[in-house]
């Protein structure tokens, strides 16, 4: 018997794992509106709904514990790891002009 339901993470998980270009714009407009705190965990939504932070931790050499920590609230990546972690679910920094 299959649930009647899913629930929002689940619903937006399965839309972020099959259009990385959803992915992008949901980071993007996190960005845009958000604090630190909020783009890091957007961030960590995309890890676990692209992959897992284990296999991202794998693919970029970089300690597991670390990297939840890292994409915590309170985490504070150096520009290099924040590279890595992107690159590994498909993504990549890009810089705009700031819109009047």
């Amino acid at each position: 018997m299959t649930k009647p339901h899913r629930s929002h993470d689940e619903a937006t998980a399965e839309l972020l794992r099959e259009d990385p270009a959803l992915a992008a714009e949901y980071l993007d407009a996190v960005l845009e509106d958000g604090d630190q705190a909020e783009v890091l965990i957007a961030l960590r939504h995309i890890v676990n709904a692209r992959s897992s932070i284990q296999k991202v931790a794998e693919q970029t050499e970089l300690n597991a514990t670390t990297l939840y920590r890292t994409l915590s609230p309170t985490g504070n990546p150096e520009l290099r790891s924040l590279m890595k972690v992107l690159g590994a679910v498909g993504l990549r920094l890009s810089i705009e002009p700031v819109r009047a």
